[in-house]
């Protein structure tokens, strides 16, 4: 009995990232209102009910979906740091922004911060928000040795390059865009 038990765990355990990943994908194109649990079965192709089996809800699923972009984030700023010419404070937060830069191009994970921000007044969801920016600004003091106002100037650019990038600011013949989007570049 302990056999088929451990091998049902060890199946729901395998697919939580399946899942999850999944939810980060359906959520960042719908958002959490518009986003069913139904939906991020279908693209995890399995049933609402083993979703269901595997989260509690709609809200743990979405919160899965936040910690595993959270995750990936990490993991590039890590290895944004690691490339970095110089191990600098300064050089290393440049490498850093320039490896997030690259990661948020394809913009699931930039598009799953936005609605979790426009959703943060949920209790769950705005501690998990809150967590993943505290893990975020730690490793990136952390990593970089750089002084709280170097680590803060590199969190309001990580914001500033959302807002080029989800309003499409660059290239735009604005003045008030031009300043906006001066010395920062996304890759296409």
């Amino acid at each position: 009995m302990s056999t088929t038990r451990s091998s049902i765990l060890s199946t729901a355990d395998a697919r939580r990232p399946l899942v999850a990943s999944a939810a980060l994908a359906e959520f960042a194109r719908g958002g959490y209102h518009g986003t069913t649990v139904a939906d991020v079965a279908r693209e995890a192709k399995i049933s609402p009910a083993y979703v269901f089996k595997l989260y509690s809800g709609k809200e743990a699923l979405f919160i899965a979906a936040l910690e595993a972009c959270f995750e990936a984030i990490l993991v590039a700023l890590e290895e944004g740091a690691d490339a970095a010419a110089e191990q600098t404070p300064e050089a290393i937060l440049d490498a850093m922004g320039d490896a997030y830069a690259h990661l948020i191009s394809d913009r699931k994970l930039l598009m799953l911060q936005v609605h979790a921000q426009s959703v943060a007044e949920i209790p769950e969801v705005g501690a998990a928000l809150r967590t993943g920016l505290g893990r975020v600004t730690a490793f990136a003091q952390s990593r970089s040795g750089g002084s709280d106002e170097d680590v803060q100037r590199f969190i309001a650019f990580g914001q500033l390059c959302h807002l080029i990038v989800t309003a499409q600011l660059d290239g735009h013949p604005e003045q008030w865009a031009k300043l906006l989007t001066r010395g920062i570049r996304h890759p296409d």
